[in-house]
């Protein structure tokens, strides 16, 4: 009987006598940018608030449904839509006097506070007097706003953008080079500074009584971007 010899070869790899080379470092450039976005507002909020007070807190709460109902009706009769108004927020709390170290209740106090939104910037002033006169007990809180502020706040950010890389040109030009290819862009996000509300009231007016005039300002949109580019 014929024996069959079978030799195993082993194969090891082989490690490499050189190192791999090393990948070139590319030299970049990094500017921030602004951009920033001027704009009328064209949207308004007001928030109003009727309070009432009552002995016991059922009463509160009818006497305020009584004082809210004809501000909403009126505002809505003015031309306002109903989901232009909506409730922000209702509270009933007990107050109470210290009488010889002693707390005594003064009955219940109920308040609704609603805002609303006014899409017509002259007639804010005109919503206002409508309130108060309809029986709102404080009016305030106005905010700008935009109806279209993503456009705007796409634009505050392509300037940015735009800002950041003539910087980074100008760079660049400066260490006797050329701007490459645009490598990243971060986002900084876009800051609304609203216009602070300026509310006259001129003394013949309020014995006329007439509206307030309401003076919107001008809102900014501010945009900021980190742009990295190589540079050759």
């Amino acid at each position: 009987m014929r024996t069959i010899l079978v030799t195993a070869m082993l194969f090891m790899p082989v490690a490499a006598s050189a190192q791999e080379p090393r990948a070139a470092v590319v030299p970049t450039v990094v500017t921030s940018g602004e951009g920033l976005v001027q704009a009328a507002p064209d949207r308004a909020w007001v928030t109003i608030t009727a309070e009432s007070r009552a002995p016991n807190p059922r009463e509160a709460q009818k006497r305020n449904a009584d004082a809210m109902a004809p501000v909403q009706q009126k505002l809505r009769a003015a031309g306002l839509p109903a989901d232009a108004i909506r409730t922000v927020a209702y509270d009933l709390q007990q107050e109470w006097d210290y009488v010889q170290n002693r707390r005594v209740s003064r009955g219940f106090v109920a308040r609704n506070t609603i805002d609303v939104r006014v899409d017509a910037i002259d007639r804010v002033g005109e919503y206002l007097e409508i309130a108060v006169s309809s029986g709102a007990t404080s009016v305030g809180g106005i905010r700008f706003d935009l109806k279209d502020r993503s456009s705007l706040e796409r634009e505050a950010l392509r300037l940015a953008v735009a800002d950041a890389r003539t910087k980074a040109e100008a760079a660049a030009s400066g260490a006797n080079g050329r701007l490459g290819r645009i490598l990243r862009v971060e986002e900084h996000g876009v800051v609304s500074r609203p216009p602070m509300p300026y509310m006259a009231v001129r003394e013949a007016a309020a014995q006329a009584n007439d509206a307030p005039v309401i003076s919107a300002g001008q809102l900014e949109l501010r945009a900021n971007v980190t742009l990295t580019a190589e540079l050759q």
